[in-house]
């Protein structure tokens, strides 16, 4: 069947405004999604439109439309306040300017509310990387990330940790054999989800076309710091939540997200913010959507999505190196790092943005990672309002990729891997250990934000 061809002029001559946009968002959602439709049909679904929008509000394929036609957004250049919305910096001595101007810039949001920056922050797009900002009736996509989901998850097992020296290439060979990496791993045979019933994979067009990517990556992760290591679980905390005794267990630890559908995804809707709420030059990448749109509605669906996705591949990951271990995990803790959250702050509901800040509401538990020389933690929040509840991802870059790159060699990351007895498969010189600032320095500028229950030291890794 040949391709739709729909003009302007189609439109207004059954009816259609030529006033505002309206004309050129159904055209473009029409030729998007109704592309392989006889053009009949097509203008008698948008005459159908046109004289009842108010049935359609909502509608994942033309909901566009029918806002358009009852309530247009309306755009107009957004200008930065003169005064910045309350914040606090934790660790700010070991924070560079960078990521604090790239704080004060999104304080200065119309609809920013409060913020904080953790002690592991640096530069990013947008906000910095262990920004945190609650902001009002919107999200910003750049405000949760490229990754939307990016979690950890660490499984702890029952199984003596001495073994991972003791049996060290079973260990390496299990990362090798189940764990796939970047954009072109995947399992020969994926695993049955409950995530690819959920509705907004047919429902919402820009994630309907991202169902079998969605699909056959499953149970991957992905490049750049991503991760999946075998480790020495301790336990410290005599009251942990898992009432698990004190003492030393195997580990599996890993970090991704939502790989490339949690990419596209943040792709499609920052070029809508960015289109619908311009900014000035510094601040660009921190355009909004309305959640009361349907474009911000859409969006915050599917970021839920995206994340509850990161989700189900961390647990598929888990599962297959379980069922290599032949053993089933003592205990589960995982945690979103870049996401936003619908919180009370101050009294009122707010969109909690954490781009790279973990989620520390009292008595909630996290992991924060180090590097893949340095310990991990597994954390308990106490729900410090001044960070809005939050505390770090990990403990955050000391030099930029490309300056790690520069200055850096593979001689200098081997001879730190030995001297912590630490194997690595894949990875490059980007993430090496002396990249990362000290894990032991950031946990001592949040001793307010977090408790520790236990850490977790990496002893093989596997990356891209």
């Amino acid at each position: 069947m040949a391709k739709l061809k729909l003009r302007g002029k189609d439109l207004i001559e059954i009816g259609y405004p030529q006033k505002g946009k309206v004309i050129s968002i159904a055209m473009e959602v029409m030729l998007r999604n109704f592309k392989r439709e006889r053009k009949d049909k097509v203008l008698q679904r948008l005459k159908t439109i046109l004289k009842n929008p108010e049935k359609y509000l909502g509608d994942g394929m033309v909901g566009r439309i029918a806002e358009e036609l009852t309530t247009p957004v309306h755009v107009e250049a957004k200008q930065l306040e003169t005064k910045r919305a309350p914040f606090t910096i934790f660790g700010e001595n070991g924070i560079a300017e960078e990521a604090k101007h790239q704080l004060y810039t999104a304080l200065k949001l119309p609809i920013a509310k409060a913020g904080a920056l953790m002690p592991d922050g640096h530069s990013g797009y947008g906000l910095p990387i262990g920004g945190v900002l609650a902001a009002k009736d919107a999200v910003i996509p750049y405000g949760v990330g490229v990754d939307i989901g990016c979690r950890m998850c660490l499984s702890i097992y029952d199984i003596p940790a001495s073994y991972l020296e003791g049996h060290k290439d079973k260990y390496v060979n299990m990362l090798q054999e189940h764990t796939k990496f970047g954009g072109f791993e995947t399992h020969k045979r994926i695993n049955d989800h409950e995530i690819f019933e959920r509705s907004e994979f047919k429902d919402i067009p820009t994630v309907k076309k991202l169902f079998k990517k969605a699909y056959s990556q499953l149970g991957s992760s992905g490049g750049g710091n991503h991760f999946v290591e075998f480790g020495i679980v301790e336990i410290s905390d005599v009251h942990n939540e898992f009432k698990v005794p004190i003492g030393k267990y195997l580990g599996i630890l890993s970090h991704s997200g939502s790989r490339g559908l949690g990419a596209n995804i943040a792709k499609h809707y920052t070029k809508l913010a960015i289109q619908q709420t311009p900014l000035p030059g510094e601040a660009k990448n921190l355009a909004w959507l309305d959640l009361n749109t349907h474009d911000g509605q859409e969006y915050w669906l599917a970021m839920n999505l995206a994340g509850d996705y990161a989700s189900a591949c961390h647990h598929d990951i888990h599962k297959r190196l379980g069922k290599a271990l032949g053993a089933r995990p003592l205990a589960m803790v995982e945690n979103h790092h870049n996401f936003a959250w619908k919180e009370i702050v101050n009294g009122e509901e707010l969109v909690v943005h954490r781009k790279g800040a973990t989620p520390a509401q009292k008595g909630v538990l996290g992991i924060i990672p180090g590097s893949m020389t340095a310990p991990g933690f597994i954390v308990r929040g106490t729900g410090n309002k001044h960070s809005l509840q939050s505390a770090s991802h990990g403990a955050g870059r000391q030099l930029s990729r490309r300056k790690a790159k520069q200055t850096l060699t593979q001689s200098d990351i081997k001879k730190q891997l030995k001297e912590h007895g630490v194997t690595l498969i894949g990875g490059g010189i980007d993430e090496a250990p002396m990249a990362y600032k000290n894990i032991h320095q950031v946990m001592s500028n949040q001793t307010e934000l977090v408790e520790v229950v236990g850490s977790f030291t990496p002893k093989i890794v596997r990356m891209e």
